[in-house]
């Protein structure tokens, strides 16, 4: 079974590329364009701070922001992963993911939790290609087996299973 919390048991399960949000903005070419899940990660577990105004764009005028009090509600404490998603194109999506952090008008909100996060350069984005089965499926199943990790809460910026 998966640890979310060992960078380790991440990479036997397939996870590849480990990259901070500062080395992906310099550099995307290291994520396949291929199908496949990713995770967010959080190696500054006892040292996160969320900020007011994130750097999330605003998508239709909609304002990405929560209040710090609803940003702690959905913090899971000792989580190492702070979203899971899926993408057709991993390298598309998460850059579009990164461009949505960059104050981009991107027609993708999912995840924008995490752009409140005081430390949000210093994230931790990992990959898994999926070859034969739906990425929507992996992505499920991996946040059922995280909310059995983790006392039946969701990654804290996932806010739907």
């Amino acid at each position: 079974m998966i640890d979310f919390n060992s960078k380790e048991s991440l990479f036997e399960n397939g996870f590849r590329g480990f990259k901070s949000v500062k080395e992906l903005r310099k550099d995307i070419s290291t994520i396949p364009n291929e199908k496949g899940v990713y995770l967010v990660l959080n190696f500054n577990l006892n040292d996160t701070d969320f900020i007011e105004k994130g750097t999330g764009g605003f998508f239709k005028n909609k304002d990405p922001n929560v209040s710090k009090e609803e940003l702690r509600k959905n913090f899971v404490d000792d989580s190492l992963v702070v979203y899971i998603g899926k993408a057709s194109s991993l390298r598309r999506r998460i850059k579009q993911y990164l461009d949505f952090g960059e104050g981009k008008k991107v027609g993708h909100q999912g995840g924008r939790y995490i752009w409140q996060i005081k430390h949000n350069s210093e994230l931790v984005f990992c990959w898994k290609v999926i070859q034969s089965q739906d990425p929507r499926e992996v992505e499920k199943d991996l946040i059922s087996v995280y909310k059995k990790q983790f006392g039946r809460q969701r990654p804290f910026a996932n806010l739907r299973d």
